[in-house]
């Protein structure tokens, strides 16, 4: 995840306003009406919080520079954000959603629901409130951050969708389906979480960036006059849409030191825009004259 354009950021601070708005009411009504599935909806909201939350708190660690402590600076400082969100997410938000919900399956509450209509109303308020942020996404987000939050605002809705339908069938006589849509909000979290954890663990365990952006790598590289080939690339992601690489170039063993420390200049020239201005590291590998001329 990433804040590439000070859009992005904003669209982020935006949707961080409008949850604790929304989490703010559906809470509420939750105690005055008793109704399950807000609460799912509500801690829904909450963990959207914590996330989001987080994650505009690591931007500005990230955009530390490098020190003697962070030689690579501090650009993973979000997915550690991420990976802390999500474990909260897992350990605490699902888990209870489930232990409170499961049993209600089992032996659904016989007292009728109070002010239905009122929660009714909050969750449609809260499908629109939510729309607003989803829709600048929508024409717009260029980071990898924003598009994620643009696929937890779409999990948004479908987790209010399910709250909706749950609450209209309790008031329709079916109380079953209160805890019913709680079960499934939870699952929406746990999986949303999983997803987060997968992600974030795997770029803290040093991912290498997709197959398109080695092999661009590797092709500019290879474009630079006097280049002959190319072995141990070796690229990591190290932050936002940021990426180190190490590679060994080979060029004639006929070449002076200093032309071939130009040559891996020019290789570093055009490497590092495709790292995100990441850091490469280049050796230089003569190769025997006789090899190079079969080359």
């Amino acid at each position: 995840m990433s804040f590439e354009g000070h859009g992005d950021v904003r669209s982020l601070q935006l949707t961080l306003g409008l949850y604790i708005v929304i989490f703010a009411g559906k809470l509420a009504v939750y105690f005055v009406s008793g109704i399950m599935a807000l609460l799912a909806e509500a801690l829904h909201t909450m963990a959207d919080v914590l996330v989001t939350g987080f994650l505009l708190i690591a931007v500005h660690i990230s955009r530390r520079r490098p020190d003697p402590v962070h030689m690579f600076g501090y650009g993973r400082a979000q997915n550690v954000a991420a990976l802390v969100a999500a474990t909260i997410f897992i350990s605490f938000t699902s888990f209870e959603l489930y232990r409170e919900a499961i049993p209600h399956l089992f032996h659904p509450r016989a007292q009728p629901p109070r002010n239905p209509e009122l929660a009714i109303a909050v969750l449609l308020i809260s499908m629109l409130i939510a729309a607003v942020p989803l829709i600048k996404l929508m024409r717009g987000a260029a980071g990898p951050a924003a598009k994620a939050q643009l696929q937890e605002l779409v999990n948004d809705q479908f987790g209010l969708l399910a709250a909706l339908l749950g609450t209209v069938c309790l008031l329709l006589g079916y109380p079953i389906a209160d805890p019913l849509a709680a079960v499934v909000v939870a699952t929406i979290i746990a999986f949303n979480a999983i997803g987060l954890f997968r992600e974030n663990s795997s770029i803290l365990l040093g991912k290498a960036p997709p197959d398109e952006t080695m092999a661009a790598v590797e092709t500019a590289a290879r474009s630079v006059p006097g280049v002959l080939g190319i072995h141990e690339l070796r690229v990591e992601l190290v932050g936002p849409g940021v990426a180190h690489a190490t590679m060994h170039i080979q060029v004639t063993a006929a070449q002076t030191v200093a032309e071939g420390h130009n040559i891996a200049r020019q290789v570093d020239r055009l490497v590092e825009p495709l790292l995100g201005n990441g850091f490469c590291e280049i050796h230089v590998d003569p190769l025997p004259v006789d090899a190079a001329t079969e080359v």
